[in-house]
């Protein structure tokens, strides 16, 4: 982290940096996923997932806005690690169905790196009395939340079980 870490504030802020960048490498990755996933739900899913994305970044840029930094500059190696995990599934070979599990699998990582982050973001905006930043990161720890709800749902009601039939 570039910044040092002396106060919760810096803390927040290298947090946002982190966050800030590991959303612009998924609005990069998303596209790559929704093109090799085989089932219209789960291509939806992503798709749906990208344009929430798109707007936790203008999220995330207008809590920028209320700070005296700027948002570039650093690049979140946990997201970067987890996307090129994608991308392996994204080049394996097999049948689609199981691809399609294993790259839910690789969503489902993302989305818990993403949750366990916006939550402590939002922690530190209600301590630091950030009240227009807690708003925006509360929503989009909503939005997470609900993607990940949305590829549990998937997997466990469709995905998973035609990835086990087409091993038959």
């Amino acid at each position: 982290m570039s910044i040092k870490l002396e106060s919760l504030h810096k803390v927040f802020v290298a947090q946002l940096k982190d966050m800030y960048s590991a959303e612009n490498q998924l609005l990069e990755a998303l596209p790559k996923m929704a093109e090799a996933a085989t089932s219209a739900k789960l291509q939806q899913a992503f798709g749906e997932h990208l344009i929430e994305t798109q707007e936790h970044v203008r999220r995330l840029d207008e809590v920028f806005s209320t700070l005296d930094f700027k948002p570039g500059g650093h690049r979140c190696k946990a997201m970067a690690g987890l996307i090129e995990e994608g991308e392996e599934i994204i080049n394996e070979d097999g049948e689609p169905e199981a691809r399609d599990a294993a790259l839910i699998c690789a969503a489902q990582k993302v989305e818990h790196y993403e949750m366990a982050t916006y939550g402590s973001l939002r922690a530190y905006a209600r301590v630091l009395g950030l009240d227009d930043a807690h708003k925006l990161l509360t929503r989009t720890l909503q939005d997470e939340r609900n993607a990940d709800s949305t590829l549990t749902d998937l997997a466990e009601n469709a995905i998973n079980k035609l990835a086990m039939l087409a091993a038959h």
